[in-house]
C-alpha cells in the first residue's frame, strides 16, 4: 500500500509540474461516466470504470439480475457467436445482434425498449456500433456497419433511421475509391467506428489472403464521414501512392491495388490534442509476400493522424514485411506515465506477436528501449524476409515465443502421446519468434495468427499503473505449397485455420498454460504477474488448471477488480488487479466471447454484464445466446 500512496503522489505532483507543458491526453471528455458509452468505454480504450460498489469483499455474492436470448422466436437457423460489446447511456443499453438487428434495452431490467431491422437478411458489424451525442439539430444516434456494405445512422431514442445522413439514413461505403475495379470483392465495416466531434471514422473489412491476382482488391483505406450529413471529410491512404511517404517500401509497382492493411479492430483518441492512432493489419496475401518486396508501409503498423483532418503525423512498423498475419488490430492504450518525476503522454501497442511496445503518443518514439533484431530467412525463393524486426527490451514476451520437439504438452498420457505423433509424423518444422513458412513442409513459429494478444485488446489501471490483458498461447501450423499458376499458398489438412492441437478434444499441444492473465507494471517495465486462465474440464482431476485460448478481454475497476470472460471454458472470473489473486467465479451456459462492460443501473447498483454466445478459437459450437447480466443483492 506504501508504493501504491508514493505512486499516486508522484503522478500527483507530476500532473501539477507539467501541466502547462504537458496535456493529459488520456482524459476523454466521457472519462469518469457511470455509463458505457463506447466499446472501449472510452475513446482512450482503458477499459477502465470509475465505479466502486463492486469490491473485493463482496464479489462474490454476484447474482444474475436478467438475462435476454439473442436469437428472434422465429429465427429458424442456428445460434450465431456475437463478439459484440454492448454500450450503455443512460438507463438504455444498445447492442448489434449477429440475428440482424439492432436492439435498445433497459439497462436495469432487460426489457426491449425498440429493435431496429436492417434490411436484406444484413447483419450489423460484429464487433459493436457507437454512439454519438448529436449536435443540437441531429439527436443522438447510433452509427454501425452492416455486412452489406452500408454505414447507418438510426436514433438512440426510438430506432429509426436519421433520414438526412446519407441516402435515407445510409452511406454506401463500397464507392468507386475504394473498391477500385474489384466490384465483386466484399467489402463491410467489421468493428465499431471511432466518434471525434462530429466525425465518425470508419475502418475498413477486405478480407484477407489472395482473391485477386498479386493480392489485390479494394482498398483498407480509413475514412472519416460527417456524423449528421454522411459527407465524406477525409480519406488516409493505407497504402502509400506514388508521390507518397513510403511508397518506396512496397518494390516495383507492387502497392498499385494493394488491398489489406486496413483497420479491422478498434482505434482509439488523443482527444486532448485531436490525435487518432489507427491499428493497420498486414497486406494481403498476409502469408506469402514475394510479389511485394520490401518493409511495406503502413502494413502491421501503428499510424498517427490528425483525428481533424487525416493528416499524417508520425508510425510505427511492428512487424516488417508482414507474413504471419501479425496484424496490429486492437485499440492501443493512450496512458500518461510518469517517467523522472515527469508525466509522459504515452502509448500502449500490442498485436499478435505477444509484445508490448510502450511509444511516446505525441511523437511515436519508444520511451521503453526497442530493438532490431536477427531473425530467420525464408526458404521460398523470391520471398525477401526483413532480416530483422523489433524487439521491445522491456517487458518480456507477454506469450510463448517458441516451440520444439521438447517442449509440448505434457500431462495426460493420451493426449501427450496425440501431440508427439502429429509432430512427428507430419516432419513440422519447429522454431521461434518470425520464423517464416516452411515450403512444402509444417511449419510453426509462436505465437501464431491466433496467438499473442487478439482484437479485444487489455486494458489500464492508471492507479496501480498496471497495464492487463488475458493471452493465448495457441499456435497455428501452416504449409506453402504452389498452385498450378505458380503462386503460393497456405494450405494442408493441418494448415488454414486449424490450430495446433486435437479439434475434437479441443485441447492445444503447445506447452500450458494455453491463456494467462498477465500484469506489467508500467513504471519499471517488468512482469507484476502472470496468472492461468482457464481450465480444461475435458482432462483429468489435477490436470485441469492448463489455462484456455480467449477470444474476449478485461475490464478494471476503480475497487481494483479485472472482470473477463474470454476463456473457452464457460466461466465468467472477477481478480484482484493489484494482485492476480481469483475472487469470484461462475459458470454459464457457453463461453463469454466478448469483453465485459460495468455500468450503475437506474435502481442505483452496479452492474456487470456479458454477451454469453460460446463458440471460440478450438472450434467449439455456439450454444447459448444470451447476454446476462450481474449485480449485488438488493439490500
Amino acid at each position: 500500500m506504501a508504493g501504491l500512496v508514493a505512486r499516486l503522489a508522484v503522478r500527483v505532483s507530476a500532473l501539477l509540474l507539467v501541466a502547462g507543458c504537458v496535456a493529459v491526453g488520456a482524459q476523454d471528455p466521457q472519462q469518469g461516466t457511470t455509463d458505457w458509452p463506447a466499446t472501449n468505454y472510452t475513446q482512450s480504450a482503458n477499459r477502465y470504470s470509475p465505479l466502486t460498489q463492486i469490491t473485493a469483499d463482496n464479489v462474490a455474492t454476484l447474482q444474475r439480475v436478467w438475462s435476454v436470448h439473442l436469437k428472434p422466436a422465429d429465427f429458424t437457423g442456428g445460434l450465431r457467436e456475437d463478439q459484440a460489446i454492448p454500450l450503455v447511456i443512460g438507463t438504455t443499453m444498445y447492442l448489434a445482434s449477429p440475428y440482424g438487428a439492432v436492439i435498445a434495452l433497459d439497462a436495469t431490467t432487460g426489457a426491449e425498449e425498440w429493435r431496429f431491422e436492417i434490411p436484406d437478411n444484413a447483419v450489423p458489424s460484429k464487433r459493436g456500433i457507437a454512439y454519438w451525442p448529436g449536435d443540437g439539430d441531429v439527436p443522438p444516434s447510433l452509427l454501425f456497419g452492416a455486412s452489406s456494405g452500408g454505414l447507418y445512422s438510426i436514433k438512440a431514442s426510438d430506432g429509426t433511421l436519421n433520414a438526412g445522413f446519407g441516402e435515407s439514413g445510409v452511406v454506401n461505403l463500397k464507392t468507386t475509391e475504394i473498391m477500385r475495379t474489384f466490384t465483386d470483392a466484399g467489402y463491410l465495416l467489421l468493428s465499431s467506428p471511432t466518434i471525434y466531434k462530429n466525425l465518425v471514422i470508419t475502418g475498413a473489412g477486405t478480407g484477407e489472403g489472395r482473391n485477386f491476382p498479386k493480392g489485390t482488391g479494394p482498398a483498407g483505406d480509413t475514412r472519416a464521414w460527417d456524423a449528421r450529413t454522411g459527407e465524406l471529410v477525409w480519406t488516409f491512404e493505407t497504402v502509400p501512392g506514388p508521390d507518397d511517404f513510403g511508397y518506396d517500401s512496397w518494390a516495383g509497382d507492387s502497392a498499385r491495388d494493394r488491398s489489406g492493411v486496413n483497420v479491422w479492430g478498434y482505434m482509439s483518441l488523443d482527444t486532448e490534442r485531436g490525435i487518432l492512432y489507427m491499428p493497420l493489419g498486414a497486406p494481403n496475401d498476409d502469408r506469402v509476400g514475394v510479389d511485394r518486396p520490401g518493409d511495406n508501409l503502413f502494413s502491421s503498423s501503428i499510424v498517427a493522424v490528425e483525428a481533424d483532418t487525416g493528416q499524417y503525423l508520425w508510425h510505427f512498423q511492428l512487424v516488417h514485411h508482414d507474413i504471419w498475419d501479425y496484424d496490429a488490430q486492437s485499440a492501443p492504450l493512450v496512458v500518461d506515465l510518469v517517467r523522472g518525476g515527469e508525466l509522459v503522454p504515452a502509448l500502449l501497442v500490442v498485436n499478435k506477436s505477444g509484445l508490448l511496445f510502450t511509444l511516446n503518443r505525441v511523437t511515436g518514439e519508444p520511451i521503453f528501449d526497442i530493438e532490431e533484431r536477427p531473425v530467420p530467412q525464408s526458404d521460398l525463393a523470391g520471398e525477401l524476409a526483413s532480416p530483422t524486426q523489433p524487439f521491445p527490451v522491456k517487458p518480456e514476451p507477454l506469450t510463448q515465443m517458441t516451440i520444439s520437439r521438447d517442449n509440448l504438452y505434457q500431462g495426460e498420457p493420451q493426449h501427450q502421446a496425440y501431440c508427439e505423433r502429429v509432430v512427428d509424423d507430419n516432419d513440422m518444422k519447429l522454431g521461434g519468434p518470425y520464423m517464416p513458412i516452411a515450403v512444402n513442409r509444417y511449419s510453426m513459429s509462436p505465437p501464431g495468427p491466433a496467438g499473442g494478444i487478439n482484437y479485444w485488446g487489455p486494458a489500464y489501471d492508471p492507479d496501480l499503473g498496471l497495464f492487463i490483458s488475458n493471452t493465448t498461447n495457441l499456435f497455428q501450423p501452416m504449409r506453402l505449397v504452389q498452385r498450378p499458376n505458380d503462386t503460393w499458398f497456405n494450405s494442408g489438412p493441418l494448415a488454414g485455420v486449424r490450430r495446433f492441437g486435437d479439434p475434437d478434444r479441443r485441447l492445444p499441444c503447445g506447452p500450458t498454460p494455453w491463456g494467462e492473465l498477465v500484469a506489467v507494471d508500467m513504471e519499471t517495465g517488468d512482469i507484476a504477474y502472470r496468472r492461468t486462465l482457464g481450465v480444461s474440464d475435458m482432462l483429468p482431476p489435477g490436470l485441469q488448471d492448463t489455462g484456455r485460448p480467449s477470444t474476449g478481454g478485461v475490464v478494471l475497476t476503480a475497487s481494483g477488480l479485472t472482470f473477463v470472460g474470454g476463456s473457452d471454458d464457460y466461466r465468467f472470473r472477477a481478480f484482484a488487479t493489484a494482485t492476480g489473486e481469483q475472487l469470484w467465479e461462475i459458470r454459464l451456459p457457453s463461453s463469454v466471447e466478448a469483453t465485459p462492460i460495468t455500468y450503475l443501473g437506474a435502481d442505483g447498483r452496479q452492474f456487470v454484464t456479458v454477451v454469453s454466445t460460446g463458440g471460440g478459437l478450438t472450434g467449439s459450437e455456439v450454444t447459448n445466446d444470451e447476454i446476462i447480466a450481474f449485480a449485488l443483492p438488493m439490500n
